[in-house]
């Protein structure tokens, strides 16, 4: 055991140093301790649309679930230094000179200067033409696409001035580092090995003389100018890939006109923040499940909402409330397919007895998402426990209804027609609306405390019966839509007498506290933005419920969540604000507050769920879906408000 330095100072008789006081008025930042941990926010997101990963900086692949988002990971080094890692890179030199995406792409490329020369890394995950090795997981897919996942991932690396020493060093820690690799060598030479585990099997090929020390797949060499080597990893059945570092770059190419040619569907305004909302666009597009059409709200699992605390959540699942995001970001932009996949995934999965959706699913439409704890992790930075599954799956959270109907009313606008085989579904949503919108439920925010009357989730009941009644005289029910926009209005009612205090619309019905989630108010139009109520609330929160301008869910004083610890303001939160000052007629305010966000974009313009105030550190699982979306309905309604052409 190390000796601490109150125990040294006792064994040297040396004086504890004085104390320095704070001055007057100085800001406390609590700076983050030395760590072995990037930032969260300095890791690469790349996908292909079954599943994804993030690159650390220093060039290794930390985070890998395969065949898709929710499988237990191949590479977990995010979540403890010995999970398992892929480096490429050039050999004793940890930091780039420069990383970027390829623009328009979800290919990362890395510029490495050394001492002897300079080499470029791209990565990704490859997307190819449809074949016989695609759908790997067995999941029930719909008719596939021209394109679909190689269930490969690609490395290069090209010397362009110089020459420079590279090395990889691949070590597969499978099932959540449960399960170490072990390689064999395939056929006679050293160019591919395989690892194999109790529910699949890799192959490393490589350019490269792959070596094996242990549980570790290695290879170094000297790259001179104008050469290419790669690297690639497969999943798929028959473990095919590149066997030369042309074909590796040829995946490529394919990989970045895919993603070009998908960007070119949306509609970006032709503003200086386009490239924030093609990146936003692009993080949604990558978090798809491309079999079912169900997002996921993150990438990982227990990224900690509260450094070194217990907020620690698995959102690899999708939640029917992004839902409403989901389809107001997407149709803002004009990518209306993939909002038709997920209107064909809420009308497949699964409902409860009494006809109800639940608040999550997993990707493939499962119910079950048991939590557990992993205990050998050590966790980022310590963050205890390591989740796996979320126990608020069987939570009830009555505004699951509402974001239902709103994304379905949505989705009917735009295209034009309400699917058939969505009535049946809507119908029963509103039924449950009907019956548990006078009780009490965990929230939006799926608190873990006591059950109470949320102001939100009254607020999203109120629009499953506005929206529903309104779908209702789309679908030729004129006394349906009556019968449930008087049941809209009784809630309404119910809500502007109970819910709002000293003229400011409060958490739950039992309390003075605010909440960030009645930021919602004007944005589904369930008062008018020049209604007094709503522009004392949105000022309110902006003065009392942020932290350095960025906005908390809640206090954390003031709110039983049933957790201990502080945590970040919500960027999903502050976005929110963003489009309600917009909506009251605060230009100004709302994009300053707007630049600000955008300020504190990861170096790739990536979100996690938080942001630290005080010290500007990514916080929370990552990349975050629910922020992306914010972001982009937060832009066009700044946009909207200063005239830009949309």
């Amino acid at each position: 055991m190390s000796e601490t330095a109150p125990a040294r100072r006792a064994r040297t008789g040396q004086r504890t140093p004085p104390r320095r006081r704070p001055r007057a008025n100085a800001r406390r930042r609590r700076e983050p301790a030395s760590s072995p941990f990037p930032p969260i926010g300095d890791y690469a997101f790349i996908s292909d649309c079954h599943t994804g990963a993030l690159i650390a900086p220093d060039g290794t692949i930390e985070w890998l679930c395969a065949p898709r988002f929710d499988a237990p990971s191949v590479f977990g080094c995010l979540l403890d230094r010995g999970a398992g890692g892929f480096r490429l890179g050039p050999y004793g030199t940890t930091v780039p000179g420069a990383r970027r995406y390829e623009p328009g792409t979800m290919i990362v490329e890395t510029t490495w200067m050394t001492q002897s020369g300079w080499v470029v890394v791209r990565d990704a995950l490859a997307i190819g033409p449809w074949g016989e090795h695609n759908g790997i997981d067995g999941t029930r897919t719909r008719p596939p696409t021209d394109e679909d996942a190689e269930h490969v991932l690609v490395r290069t690396i090209e010397c362009i001035q110089g020459s420079v020493q590279i090395e990889m060093i691949c070590e597969p820690m499978f099932d959540y580092a449960r399960e170490p690799a072990e390689w064999t060598v395939v056929g006679d030479g050293y160019d591919a090995v395989d690892a194999h585990h109790h529910t699949g099997s890799l192959r490393l090929m490589s350019d490269l003389r792959i070596g094996i020390e242990g549980n570790r797949a290695r290879a170094r060499h000297t790259l001179q100018e104008g050469e290419t080597r790669y690297v690639a990893l497969s999943w798929a059945h028959d473990l095919h890939g590149p066997s030369t570092a042309e074909q590796a770059s040829a995946m490529l190419a394919r990989t970045s006109h895919f993603w070009r040619d998908w960007l070119d569907d949306g509609h970006f305004p032709d503003h200086p923040w386009r490239v924030h909302l093609q990146r936003s666009a692009l993080v949604l597009k990558g978090l798809t499940y491309a079999p079912t059409g169900a997002l996921v709200a993150a990438l990982t699992t227990s990224l900690p909402e509260s450094p070194g605390g217990e907020r620690n959540w698995d959102y690899r699942y999708t939640w029917m409330r992004d839902a409403t995001f989901t389809l107001w970001g997407l149709h803002a932009l004009g990518l209306d397919w993939e909002a038709d996949d997920f209107m064909q995934f809420v009308a497949d999965v699964p409902r409860n007895e009494d006809g109800s959706l639940q608040i999550m699913y997993g990707i493939g439409g499962e119910k079950e998402l048991t939590e557990s704890t992993l205990d050998h992790l050590t966790g980022y930075e310590g963050a205890r426990p390591v989740r796996i599954g979320n126990g608020a799956f069987d939570q009830r959270q009555n505004d699951v209804f509402g974001a239902v109907l709103d994304s379905v009313y949505l989705h009917t606008k735009a295209r034009g027609h309400l699917p058939q085989r969505l009535w049946p579904v809507l119908e029963a949503q509103v039924r449950c609306a009907i019956d548990v919108w006078d009780r009490p439920d965990q929230g939006i925010w799926e608190a873990r405390g006591a059950p109470r009357h949320y102001v939100s989730s009254k607020l999203m009941c109120w629009v499953a019966l506005d929206r529903g009644a309104r779908l209702a005289e789309i679908h030729g029910e004129p006394g349906l839509a009556a019968e449930w926009q008087a049941i809209a209005d009784q809630i309404k009612a119910d809500i502007l007498e109970h819910g709002v205090r000293d003229g400011i619309f409060r958490q739950h019905y039992e309390t003075d506290a605010l909440d960030a989630s009645v930021l919602l108010i004007p944005l589904v139009r369930f008062l008018p933005p020049d209604d007094e109520r709503v522009r004392a609330t949105v000022r309110a929160i902006a003065k009392e419920l942020t932290v350095h301008g960025f906005v908390l869910r809640y206090r954390t004083e003031e709110t039983d969540d049933g957790l201990h610890g502080e945590e970040g303001s919500f960027l999903i939160c502050s976005f929110w604000l963003v489009a309600a000052l917009e909506e009251i007629g605060e230009h100004r305010r709302a994009k300053a507050l707007l630049e600000r966000l955008l300020a504190n974009a990861s170096p790739l313009k990536l979100y996690a769920e938080e942001l630290d105030p005080h010290s500007g550190r990514q916080l929370g699982n990552y990349p975050q879906a629910f922020t992306h979306l914010a972001l982009i309905n937060a832009i066009m309604h700044v946009i909207e408000g200063e005239g830009g052409a949309l």
